[in-house]
């Protein structure tokens, strides 16, 4: 199966080695007569591919499963007038031609039986094992009759956890859909563009991540001509046009084998036309297409150095586009993918892209998952590897994103949410990489953010981040990560804190988003800060910073993130009967200083300092102050100790926030949260809220900070009130 486009009627570019047009190939089988007394001249056509990958195969099983699927789907037809054997032959022939093994072709041969005819689970499993009866079943379909409108997103679940412990299913079902849509011009055309929006949505992403390119690309095509009818035609007749004798990338091509041949490098260079959509693409890219955008060149080789050896030359030889150039083999894709990308420049100024690959990676390339053989045979023989064990690559039957999917896809019980998110899933189509200071990766999409880093790795625990370093340096968690980087998460102590809703909007990965989601509906009067206090306390306050807060920098160090926290027990008794109580993150009171408590939405009870504004404001308006006090006659929260927020000014100087860092461990003091304001005339203003384990301890740790060089003065927080 090749990445061409796919029309069968386009022209297609001289090549220098002919490959195979799969369409036509399955017309040729599927026009051969059905024979029951030896072997059918179509599963003749499907052995000779299948020996072509796998020499030594036996074909027995296969023509015992032509057998029984031949005579289940007797008498029945497809929507197009042919037999409806002619189905699973042409997705048997799709999936040999990709490389697939024996038994992924005996189960596709069986795909639509227990679905479609009397043929049970139990008959296929006798007949023909655990393995193929376990891919049948994975393909197999939910009845609407049981799921209703339900019964395609519970099908697509369905297939996706069977996927999880088997890459085969989705290999079947990718093939399925590729002979549905080759054969869906005679459905209504309503039903045409639903079939095709989910192919687009959900299948497409799907095989591009399992790595099968040449799948993914008809798909696309196919799609393409559906939902994009007048593009499709005007792309169709741009590749008609550019379709002369004098093309240049033969040209090119002919100049790069000259180089390679004479540079003693053993290689085959080939031109590789790009399919519609590609074209496609590439116009709206570029606006006026070149003669050299209709196609790449292809050169494969043996080894992988003779990769990089080939891209010396052809960068010794060629005016190279050095922003083209990217190495896959160095560092694979996250479906496989491996290869080098560059471009050059021929005569006359003409611009070529050149993919650079072994012929194993080019396998890979094209048949992704489908090219590991069986990756679960008890042969000894491991799965192909690209990757350390401790990368998420290092098992290409059970990537990082399907993990990732499979493990948020259990909190997604309702179908229309599980739906809905898969296809947002999916639309992130490019990963990056992220190492963890344990040596580990966590494999992210593309945009994600210290929150998704953080419930990657800690799942719920990841509720109580408070901040993250990124390559060293302290990041907030809106942070977004960029391939390669280092990141270690930072957890507060208070282990009942919690997300604050604005994480969503920072949140990329379904699992994020679902997590955050469900710890706010849990706890909704704890997600929501009552607006008279967290308002009053003015924008930037520790507890809830503004939302357009800025990243801040101070001399040698950024802030860690800032988050508020939870209900917290706080040593504070007030009149009213089992009314739930929380100190206000505005003024953050301690012992001994005096309080004063709010009635708040929910009946709890907010305490703030006695002087706080946001206090005095709540007086003014009328709100009745509720009377206050510490629990014991010391004024002192010995088991859960108290919660503080100071302001530091100081002039800024290299060193001073990791100065003051040291001064406030020393003290045994924990960081909530810190922000820091730029500097100002050489001023520098630190704002921290802090744990300590006994209020006693404050005075001295105000003392340790205003020691610290460069410190001029060290105060509890002081919110103003807002104006009106």
């Amino acid at each position: 199966m090749s990445a061409e486009a796919a029309d069968p009627g386009a022209p297609l570019r001289r090549r220098s080695r002919p490959r195979i047009d799969l369409r036509r190939l399955g017309r040729v089988a599927l026009r051969g007569p059905v024979s029951r007394d030896r072997l059918p001249d179509a599963i003749g056509h499907v052995a000779e591919a299948h020996r072509a990958h796998h020499p030594d195969a036996d074909l027995t099983i296969l023509h015992r499963a032509y057998v029984l699927a031949e005579s289940s789907h007797r008498g029945q037809m497809r929507k197009s007038g042919e037999p409806y054997i002619t189905h699973p032959l042409a997705v048997t022939l799709i999936l040999a031609e990709l490389g697939a093994e024996t038994t992924t072709l005996t189960a596709s041969l069986l795909h639509d039986t227990v679905e479609d005819t009397e043929v049970t689970l139990d008959q296929v499993q006798e007949q023909f094992g655990d393995e193929v009866c376990y891919l049948v079943d994975g393909v197999t379909k939910l009845e609407k009759v049981d799921y209703g409108a339900a019964a395609e997103p519970e099908t697509f679940r369905k297939m996706l956890v069977a996927t999880g412990n088997d890459v085969r299913v989705m290999s079947i079902k990718l093939a399925d859909r590729l002979h549905n849509m080759r054969t869906l011009g005679v459905m209504r055309p309503e039903k045409q563009a639903r079939i095709a929006k989910v192919t687009r949505d959900v299948l497409i992403p799907l095989a591009e991540r399992l790595g099968v390119q040449a799948l993914k690309t008809e798909l696309e095509d196919l799609v393409f001509a559906i939902l994009h009818p007048e593009e499709y035609e005007h792309t169709r007749a741009l590749i008609a046009a550019a379709t002369r004798p004098d093309d240049p990338l033969e040209t090119i091509a002919d100049n790069v084998t000259r180089t390679l041949r004479d540079a003693g490098i053993s290689a085959e260079v080939l031109i590789r036309p790009r399919h519609f959509v590609s074209v496609h693409r590439v116009r709206r890219k570029r606006g006026e297409l070149r003669g050299t955008d209709f196609g790449r060149l292809l050169v494969l080789v043996g080894e992988d150095a003779d990769c990089y050896a080939v891209l010396g030359e052809l960068h010794t030889c060629f005016t190279p586009v050095i922003s083209e150039f990217k190495d896959f083999i160095a560092a694979p894709k996250f479906n496989l993918y491996q290869s080098l990308h560059t471009a050059v420049v021929g005569p006359g100024g003409a611009v070529a892209e050149v993919l650079i690959r072994t012929h194993r990676m080019h396998k890979v390339a094209e048949a992704g998952v489908v090219a590991l053989g069986n990756p679960y045979a008890q042969d000894g023989t491991a799965p192909l590897q690209h990757a350390e064990p401790s990368d998420e690559r290092a098992d290409p039957t059970r990537p990082g994103w399907l993990s990732r999917l499979l493990d948020w896809q259990e909190s997604a019980t309702d179908p229309d949410t599980f739906w809905t998110t898969l296809r947002d899933d999916l639309a992130q189509d490019r990963e990056i990489t992220v190492f963890r200071t344990d040596g580990g990766t966590l494999g992210l999409p593309a945009g994600a953010s210290c929150v998704d880093a953080a419930y990657a790795q800690y799942g719920d625990r990841a509720h109580t981040s408070i901040g993250a370093r990124v390559n060293g340096r302290l990041a907030t968690l809106s942070t977004v990560l960029s391939d390669g980087d280092t990141v270690q998460l930072l957890l507060a102590q208070d282990t009942a804190s919690g997300p604050s809703p604005d994480w969503l909007d920072h949140a990329r990965t379904p699992a994020a988003r679902i997590a955050i989601t469900g710890w706010l509906t849990d706890h909704p009067d704890e997600a929501k800060p009552d607006p008279e206090t967290v308002e009053a306390a003015g924008p930037g306050t520790p507890d809830e910073p503004a939302a357009d807060a800025p990243e801040r920098e101070a001399p040698g160090a950024t802030a860690p993130a800032r988050t508020r926290s939870g209900p917290r027990t706080t040593g504070v008794v007030v009149d009213g009967p089992g009314a739930p109580v929380r100190l206000a993150g505005c003024c953050t009171p301690v012992p001994p200083d005096e309080l004063t408590g709010f009635v708040v939405r929910g009946g709890a009870v907010t305490v703030h300092r006695r002087e706080c504004p946001a206090a005095a404001e709540m007086r003014d308006i009328g709100r009745a102050p509720v009377a206050a006090r510490w629990a014991d006659a010391e004024g002192r929260e010995s088991e859960v100790g108290c919660r503080v927020t100071l302001v530091a000014e100081s002039f800024g100087r290299p060193r001073l926030l990791a100065d003051l860092t040291e001064a406030i461990a020393t003290a045994e003091a924990a960081i909530v949260s810190a922000t820091v304001e730029p500097p100002s005339e050489q001023r520098v203003r630190h704002t921290y809220t802090l744990q300590l384990p006994d209020a006693a301890g404050l005075p001295g740790l105000m003392r340790a900070m205003r020691d610290v060089a460069g410190v001029y003065d060290v105060s509890r927080a002081q919110h103003p009130a807002p104006a009106g």
